[in-house]
């Protein structure tokens, strides 16, 4: 058995996620959250994936983003099979608990069409706001 990066000898398939970060927040039916991926130097949103407690726990632990497939329920780390990785920088939970903002330093596209943004060239006709004056 290893010691992990938190210091404890528990394998990291019997670690849990903080139960004070577990306990704020709210997952929806299946149990995940939204988790938004955005560059940190830039500010540039890349991409949202879903996330639940072991998903959040990986990547609060390890460097790297861990995500849950919903469409293949498992659970996959960003980059280990396109190459393109996508660093830890900072997390943030939203007020209400049910958002995760997760910074990153992307390497390559970060969405699996190639395109460097999951929102790249998806942009749909809206009215523009403006502020009163």
């Amino acid at each position: 058995m290893s010691t992990s990066n938190d210091g404890s000898n528990l394998s990291p398939e019997t670690q849990s996620l903080d139960p004070a970060i577990a306990d704020r927040l709210k997952r929806d039916d299946n149990g995940l959250v939204a988790a938004i991926a955005q560059q940190y130097d830039t500010g540039k949103v890349l991409m949202i994936g879903w996330m639940d407690d072991e998903a959040l726990r990986r990547t609060l632990s390890t460097g790297r983003v861990t995500f849950y497939s919903r469409s293949r329920q498992e659970y996959w780390r960003k980059g280990d099979t396109s190459g393109h990785y996508q660093f830890v920088k900072s997390v943030a939970l939203d007020c209400d608990g049910d958002a995760l903002l997760v910074q990153v330093d992307q390497v390559g596209a970060a969405c699996h069409t190639g395109t460097e943004s999951c929102f790249t060239d998806r942009a749909l006709d809206a009215v523009i706001g403006h502020r009163p004056e």
